[in-house]
């Protein structure tokens, strides 16, 4: 069993114009949300093996937020710059090349191309609004399986639930 995490970054701000996209923080809301989320996955016992994260300030403090809660330490947090600009074929690339030992992976991005791969792995999401967690369970051995095989289990939550 194979389970795949996409975690669209928290809310961020367009307060200072004159910062790089990479750079922009997260607003207010998103200090809020992402903790939020990192509780209900705590709640639900989540444990990933690897949290990956776009290097773009608002995903990777996304992804801290969230491991706060999860137990997960920072350290071992892998910053990988394809999920930076990238497109839902680019995503799946990464998917696929994952160490075979891993189980669950927690990928931390943007949109569109998080909502466009959640949508290919499965019809039922066609949106995912800042700080969504989508998890999909796979009943193979093989990340390279992904995105060729249907998922047995879909779950979808965002901060205003």
């Amino acid at each position: 069993m194979k389970t795949l995490s996409l975690v669209r970054h928290a809310k961020s701000s367009r307060d200072d114009a004159t910062l790089p996209d990479r750079e922009r923080p997260l607003d207010d809301r998103g200090r809020r949300d992402a903790p939020k989320m990192g509780k209900r996955l705590a709640k639900r016992d989540v444990k990933p093996d690897l949290i990956v994260s776009s290097p773009a300030l608002r995903a990777l403090t996304t992804a801290q937020l969230i491991a706060d809660e999860i137990g997960y330490e920072h350290k071992h947090i892998v910053v990988d710059d394809r999920l930076y600009a990238s497109s839902a074929s680019g995503l799946l690339a990464v998917i696929r090349a994952l160490d075979k030992k891993l189980e669950h992976v927690m990928l931390f991005g943007h949109n569109p191309e998080f909502t466009e791969l959640a949508h290919r792995l499965s019809s039922e999401i066609l949106d995912m609004p800042t700080c969504a967690v989508a998890e999909f369970r796979f009943d193979t051995t093989a990340w390279s399986d992904i995105g060729e095989v249907e998922p047995v289990k879909v779950m979808m939550d965002v901060p205003k639930r």
